[in-house]
């Protein structure tokens, strides 16, 4: 337990910060399911219109420093192949 008083406000900081990048996190996984199940159930529309909305967000982590900006890049690069794919044939 912290006993100065920087100390607590530091650890008060860190609950804080532990929560707003686990929602975040949780939110960018949730956003990658979806685009994967649309494209699974080979909805071409709704996969496209979900990767339109999951795209920022992934953005959005990456600046905020949750993921490495070359991680979701690589996220991005492979749902966008990943959507253009099941567009195909």
């Amino acid at each position: 337990m912290a006993t100065h008083r920087s100390a607590e406000k530091r650890s008060k900081q860190n609950e804080k910060h532990r929560l707003r990048n686990s929602a975040i996190k949780s939110r960018v996984k949730t956003g990658i399911k979806s685009v994967l199940k649309a494209i699974e159930v080979k909805d071409r529309e709704g996969s496209r219109t979900t990767l339109a909305h999951v795209i920022p967000l992934i953005d959005r982590a990456a600046t905020k420093g949750m993921l490495p900006k070359k991680a979701a890049s690589r996220k991005i690069s492979r749902l966008t192949r990943k959507v253009n794919a099941s567009g195909e044939g």
